[in-house]
């Protein structure tokens, strides 16, 4: 014998908020697509997916995510420019020292 209806498999907690969302999110699409296939969606919910098939709406979510993809590496390369300036510090430091024009400080290592 089957569940009764209306009721739900019983899930085990999520642990972060993140994860109840991407659960609830999964939910509520699969339920979606349930009332889309039985004939019971809203008109609401049927305009929703045709907007998300129209090829405006797959342009905008492309640019939206070569915009992300241009940000991460702009970050990427502000970071690497960092580490690559905090060698280059560290090294002028190391060629005063072995110089001679440069006293070491004492939180330096050798």
């Amino acid at each position: 014998m089957g569940r009764p209806k209306g009721s739900s498999k019983s899930l085990r907690p999520t642990l972060t908020t993140e994860a109840q969302e991407s659960r609830m999110i999964s939910l509520a699409i699969d339920l979606a697509e349930k009332k889309l296939r039985d004939g019971t969606a809203p008109s609401q919910l049927i305009t929703h997916y045709l907007k998300m098939a129209s090829p405006k709406e797959r342009t905008e979510r492309e640019i939206l995510e070569a915009q992300k993809k241009l940000i991460v590496a702009k970050t990427e390369s502000i970071e690497s420019q960092k580490k690559d300036r905090d060698l280059y510090d560290k090294a002028i430091a190391a060629m005063r020292r072995y110089s001679g024009s440069e006293e070491p400080e004492d939180d330096e290592e050798y």
